[in-house]
């Protein structure tokens, strides 16, 4: 007879146990079921108010959104990098044109100065001069006026 009490005795403390972890145990069941009906592979749609709190904290940029508009965003991406290059390029090209104005400034000057030297050597009094101080020279100064050969046809 002890023996069925003591059966007894470890069958009702075996079903409080059963009871009180079966009441600690529906809660978090409770909890994992709602865990498990939020959690989903599919993102939620985006709502539609978008204010300058779900742009900072970046709920803007959910999966779907981001997937369905990749194309643009590449498209954006490629065409600034195309801006920024031509930029470069354009402001290379100043420069490089810049420095042939210079030197086309210059190589002007320098035709300038070529030219007026020319001019200054060449000038009637100047080579008179010249042939003067030249003894040797066998040219001289006409005495005669030119006069005009004419041929006949």
């Amino acid at each position: 007879m002890a023996e069925k009490k003591d059966r007894d005795e470890e069958q009702l403390k075996a079903k409080q146990e059963a009871q009180t972890a079966a009441s600690d145990e529906a809660p978090l069941k409770a909890t994992l079921k709602k865990i498990k009906e939020s959690v989903r592979e599919d993102d939620p749609k985006p709502s539609g108010s978008v204010n300058l709190r779900t742009i900072l904290g970046g709920d803007i940029l959910n999966a779907s959104l981001v997937r369905s508009h990749i194309w643009l965003f590449v498209l954006i991406v490629g065409i600034t990098i195309v801006y920024v290059a031509f930029r470069y390029q354009c402001q290379q090209d100043i420069l490089t044109i810049d420095q042939l104005k210079t030197q086309l400034k210059d190589a002007k000057y320098r035709a300038l100065s070529s030219s007026s030297t020319l001019t200054e050597r060449c000038r009637e009094s100047h080579v008179l001069d010249i042939l003067k101080n030249n003894k040797d020279s066998l040219l001289h100064i006409a005495d005669q006026p030119p006069y005009i050969i004419m041929v006949p046809k």
